[in-house]
């Protein structure tokens, strides 16, 4: 358990109050939700310009040390840019650009830091393939393969739901090498567009890829270190789960947002619906899930990376915000009426957000499954 003055408080740091507040007015800005709707349409996977303004805000190097290029802050900072970003639906790489970095910190060699971590701090696009077609949640099960041979390190297997794959400079991949899960850092140079077939996902304002190892061959520079590899999987699992949490509570107050904008305007049998407790009660239930997911989520923030206490409260956080948004989510389109089950209601870009969040690294049911294997 956590000890006198180093138990964490549920408050922002100076650091993420001032982070929080420039990231909401910049997403305000850049990220309408008509952009959402028109990134949907777009060819390109993401805005580069709007992506080089971010990095010169220095977003993408504050979980990275001032030795490697970054801030040298960390994840709790990371989480208030990400909710924000969350909050209008902008589906931008930060979230694996800061994994992949985070991977780099725990496992990486010192010349694989030196040469990738300055690199994603000032703008590279990082990329995750760490899913597979079994759909498992548990990221060390894994078929994909390593082989030495002759040349090098020959790969085998499929890896799913790699966003953001074509833009990016760097992939994350990971393989079973001697019956041992293992990851490797890829630069742009060792895979190519024609591995990598476009997904059909739930939120299609992500780009989304099928990628295919076989016939890949490697050096074995690529790969983190063997030793600090468990290390990395289990502190990526709880980085991702923490951010897309910060992505989930930012969703959620969007879609609140969204929704007493229209309850404030829409009217019925000549009141404004927003006036009939039938709808005004489900509001204020969907705004006390969210404040106790934000709560979860900020002590998370706090804590994470610090053992079992750690893992568990960014398990709570996960479980929690995934529930509030889906909440959220659910009255939105129920009480935005027939429109609201429509393609081309808002309501159902924070649904499918949510939904996505959920999917990736365990849902509610999984995270408290988990749980109760560390608490009990």
């Amino acid at each position: 358990m956590f000890e006198g003055a180093k138990r964490p408080t549920i408050k922002f740091s100076d650091e993420q109050a001032q982070l929080l507040d420039i990231a909401a007015s910049f997403a305000r800005d850049k990220f309408p939700l008509s952009a959402a709707r028109a990134r949907i349409a777009a060819e390109a996977d993401l805005d580069k310009e709007i992506w080089s303004e971010m990095a010169a805000l220095g977003w993408l190097g504050v979980a990275i040390p001032e030795d490697f290029g970054g801030s040298g802050l960390g994840l709790g900072e990371a989480v208030a840019i990400v909710e924000p970003l969350g909050r209008h639906v902008a589906g931008t790489p930060l979230v694996s650009t800061t994994l992949l970095a985070q991977a780099l910190l725990k496992a990486g060699t010192e010349f694989q830091k030196r040469t990738y971590l300055p690199k994603l701090a000032e703008g590279g696009i990082g990329a995750l393939a760490l899913s597979e077609e079994s759909g498992d949640w548990n990221l060390t099960n894994l078929a994909a393969t390593a082989t030495k041979t002759v040349d090098g390190v020959a790969l085998s297997g499929v890896k799913t739901f790699v966003t953001d794959a074509t833009s990016a400079e760097l992939m994350l991949i990971s393989v079973l090498w001697n019956g041992r899960p293992a990851l490797a850092v890829l630069d742009r140079a060792a895979f190519g567009k024609g591995r990598m077939t476009r997904e059909t996902v739930i939120d299609e304002t992500r780009r989304s890829y099928r990628v295919t190892l076989d016939g890949m061959v490697v050096q074995d520079c690529y790969f983190l270190e063997a030793a600090q590899t468990a290390a990395a999987f289990k502190h990526l699992d709880e980085a991702a789960c923490l951010l897309a949490a910060a992505e989930m509570c930012g969703g959620a107050a969007g879609v609140i947002a969204t929704t007493v904008e229209y309850l404030k305007t829409r009217k019925q049998f000549g009141r404004l619906i927003g006036s009939y407790q039938a709808l005004k009660h489900p509001m204020v239930d969907a705004l006390m899930l969210l404040d106790a997911a934000r709560s979860h989520l900020y002590f998370a923030a706090g804590v994470v990376g610090e053992g079992k206490e750690g893992e568990i409260a960014v398990r709570m956080a996960k479980a929690a915000a995934g529930e509030a948004l889906a909440f959220a989510a659910d009255r939105a389109i129920q009480f935005h009426g027939g429109f609201g089950f429509t393609y081309d209601c808002d309501a159902q870009l924070y649904r499918r957000l949510g939904l996505w969040g959920e999917a990736r690294h365990g849902d509610a049911a999984w995270q408290r499954a988990r749980l109760a294997e560390l608490m009990l």
